[in-house]
């Protein structure tokens, strides 16, 4: 079978836009029909049921953050159905749990409302997982500065990107309320922890040192973040004043790093329990995520799991934290939320656990989605109002 008719049958299909799916195009004959189990099948190398950036096809790959719908840095059989159910478009734009409406349109909202700066480097190097991209209102609702909502991208510290920030922080930024920024940082195919927080923390130090010039509050940021972005905003915010953590790079080391409140979607929180409980990943191998972040086996490492653990550092001094976690998420045990609500409670932080019932690895809901908009506009600009704790219930995802 020729590129060419591969690739029509894939326009049926219309998972993906104008790409072709590599050997898989040689394997098959006209006529064809390639489900996405099919996709699965033939690009999952380790054979986990997904796919990570590495096992998708260079062709699609630029499509991996758009149809990556939970942000977790992996694509799996319901987000390649999702991604035809929506014309090969992948996921709506918009953060999890947006309603409908607030999805649509938004490549039209980017260049209506959005003044996109991509590609902003933080730290000194031309390393293009050392950047940022800013989003700036077009109409600001105010002349004063604007707090910031930063999201940090999920994918185990070893794929995502950070253009899927875009998408979550856009309605924000769309409202005239808010800037947002999506930071990436070097992944562990590069460099093992503390390089991702040196980095976090780095691109954070920019953001505050370049307020002036974008007109930003500098005492207002936020930090929202899934999965292993979930890990780093967590840290972020409970490691605020932790100088071995801090790194040295770019141009404003004599900035502070903490931020003002956190919205922590699934993260990982403490290595050493997490490593014990139930999980569809094989964490008695060499190659898990979080033993590739560290260097080594986390039983085989605690001190460095430790180290690496966002709830070693909690303090009474950390910021606002609201955490949602799916009761049966298969990848970072739900347990991992109540360890860290337990912690927090016990110094005395703000957190606000929100079980979401049945959910998965990912989730989306318009009730939790309001409650993150409440959390913010608490935190960054002052209105009052009762933020709900009562568990969410959601399909599960896996």
């Amino acid at each position: 079978m020729s590129v060419a008719a591969f690739d029509a049958a894939m326009n049926r299909l219309i998972l993906f836009s104008l790409i072709s799916f590599s050997s898989l195009a040689q394997q098959v004959s006209p006529p064809v029909v390639i489900t996405e189990e099919d996709i699965i099948r033939h690009d999952d190398k380790n054979h986990d049921g997904k796919l990570s950036p590495d096992e998708m096809p260079e062709g699609p790959r630029k499509n991996f953050a758009r149809i990556d719908r939970n942000h977790d840095g992996f694509v799996d059989l319901e987000e390649l159905k999702a991604a035809r159910a929506n014309g090969g478009r992948g996921r709506p734009q918009g953060p999890p749990g947006a309603p409908a409406r607030a999805q649509q349109g938004s490549a039209a909202q980017f260049a209506t409302d959005i003044d996109a700066r991509r590609d902003i480097p933080y730290a000194g190097t031309d390393n293009k997982r050392q950047m940022l991209d800013l989003y700036l209102p077009k109409k600001r609702a105010t002349d004063k500065p604007l707090p910031v909502i930063v999201f940090i991208h999920g994918g185990g510290w070893k794929g995502g990107d950070r253009a899927s920030g875009a998408g979550n922080v856009s309605r924000f930024v769309a409202s005239g309320d808010y800037a947002g920024a999506s930071i990436g940082y070097r992944l562990t195919d590069e460099a093992q922890w503390p390089a991702q927080i040196f980095d976090c923390k780095a691109a954070i130090r920019w953001l505050r040192g370049n307020a002036k010039e974008f007109n930003l509050d500098p005492d207002k940021i936020a930090v929202w973040g899934s999965s292993a972005g979930g890990h780093l905003v967590s840290m972020l915010g409970t490691s605020g004043g932790v100088k071995e953590l801090e790194g040295s790079l770019g141009s404003f080391t004599s900035s502070s790093s903490r931020v003002t409140c956190v919205v922590n979607f699934f993260g990982p929180e403490d290595f050493i329990t997490m490593v014990t409980k139930p999980s569809t990943i094989d964490r008695t191998t060499p190659d898990y995520p979080e033993a590739l972040l560290i260097g080594g086996r986390v039983q085989d490492m605690p001190e460095r799991a430790r180290a690496a653990s966002p709830i070693t550092y909690v303090s009474g001094d950390d910021p606002p934290f609201l955490t949602a976690h799916g009761t049966k998420d298969p990848l970072v045990p739900y347990d991992q939320a109540l360890e860290l609500d337990a912690a927090m409670e016990k110094a005395g932080v703000s957190h606000l656990l929100i079980e979401m019932t049945n959910g998965g690895h990912g989730f989306r809901s318009p009730d939790l989605d309001l409650r993150v908009k409440q959390f913010f506009d608490l935190h960054l600009r002052g209105a009052e109002g009762e933020i709900p704790t009562t568990p969410i219930a959601v399909e599960a995802r896996r």
